[in-house]
Order: structure tokens, then C-alpha cells, then sequence
């Protein structure tokens, strides 16, 4: 044995307050790998195809068993209790019970109600707010025509004015007997202060 296992495993008595266990050669995880193993490839062992088969159909047939004991084991025990709860109940139990389904389903009644009510107010909410949408959509729809119409009415009434082929020669005559000029300064009021002579 070596000498620091044999202070470890030292009685009491002789045992010294520091006891050493030795590491056995391992290593810290922040130290590198050996140079020997430095290039070396971890292979899984092969694996026999005709033995996989074979342990994986054993398998198989284990945990078939396993599963059939657990239900065997699983269906006594229920059957063990429903006997016990039998031999309890008596009279009193099953009047018990009646009372308590009477109630359950006269819980359930009311939940059904109720549920029935909210269902039937929740539909006609929503038909109001598609009634509510669909008087919207046709009031925007409206408003929108008359929008159209009036656009439509004012650009008729602009086509008037209008530079056509047939007013041409009296719109050019306008132009002539009445001219214009953009071309003047105005000062900080807006008054016209000086204007050029057009050419």
C-alpha cells in the first residue's frame, strides 16, 4: 500500500491532523492534454449489426414485460381498494353520494344557464356592432359620394375656364388687351414698391 493511503486509512490514534489523499494521477481541468495524446481521435467501438438487432429485439420484449407486470400490478392494487372502498361504504356513503351528484348536476344546470345567457348577449353585442359597422361603412360611403360629387362639380365648374381650341383666339386677344406683370419688389407691409416695365 502507499505510504499516503496507508495515513489515510491509519488509525485514530496515529492518524496526523493533515491527512493527504493522494490524487491518483489525475489531472486539473485547466491542464493540456499530453503530448502522447495530443493527436489522438476518440473512435466509438464497433458495433455488430447482428448483435444490435438481437439486443435491441431483447429489449423490446423487456420492456414489454415490464410494462404488462406494471399494469398487472397496477389493475390488483385498483381492484384491492375498490374492494376496501366497497367494504367501507355503506348506506350512509351512497346516500352521501346521491346528494352530492343531485347537486353537481344542479351546479351544472346553473353553469349551463348562465353560460347560455353570456353566449346569447355576447351574439347579440355582435350583431349590433356589425349592424353598428356596416351604418358606419355606409355613412362614410355617403360622405365620400358627396366628396366625389362636389370634386366632380368643382371641376366642371374650373373646365369653364378652360384654354380650349374654339376660345383660343379669344383668350390669346385677352391676354393682349390686358397684360400682366409679375416682375416687381414689394416691401415689409406688402406694398408694391417698385415695378418693371415689361418689354
Amino acid at each position: 500500500m502507499l505510504p499516503a493511503l496507508r495515513r489515510c486509512w491509519a488509525p485514530l490514534s496515529r492518524r496526523p491532523l493533515l491527512v493527504l489523499v493522494p490524487a491518483r494521477g489525475r489531472k486539473s481541468r485547466h491542464d493540456p492534454p499530453a503530448k502522447s495524446k495530443a493527436g489522438r481521435l476518440k473512435v466509438p467501438p464497433p458495433v455488430d449489426p447482428a448483435e444490435l438487432l438481437v439486443v435491441s429485439e431483447r429489449y423490446r420484449q423487456y420492456r414489454l414485460v415490464l410494462q404488462a407486470l406494471r399494469s398487472f400490478k397496477q389493475e390488483v392494487l385498483r381492484k384491492k381498494h375498490q374492494e376496501r372502498l366497497d367494504k367501507e361504504s355503506g348506506e350512509e356513503a351512497m346516500e352521501e353520494h346521491r346528494q352530492l351528484m343531485a347537486w353537481n348536476n344542479a351546479e351544472n344546470e346553473r353553469l349551463r344557464k348562465k353560460r347560455e345567457e353570456r353566449l346569447r348577449r355576447e351574439e347579440e353585442e355582435l350583431q349590433d356592432r356589425k349592424l353598428q359597422g356596416a351604418l358606419n361603412h355606409a355613412r362614410l360611403m355617403e360622405d365620400f359620394l358627396k366628396q366625389k360629387e362636389r370634386e366632380v362639380l368643382q371641376l366642371q365648374e374650373e373646365a369653364r375656364n378652360f384654354i380650349t381650341p374654339e376660345n383660343l383666339d379669344e383668350r390669346i386677344e385677352e391676354c393682349l388687351d390686358n397684360p400682366r406683370n409679375y416682375n416687381f419688389a414689394i416691401d415689409k407691409e406688402g406694398r408694391i414698391v417698385k415695378r418693371s416695365v415689361p418689354s
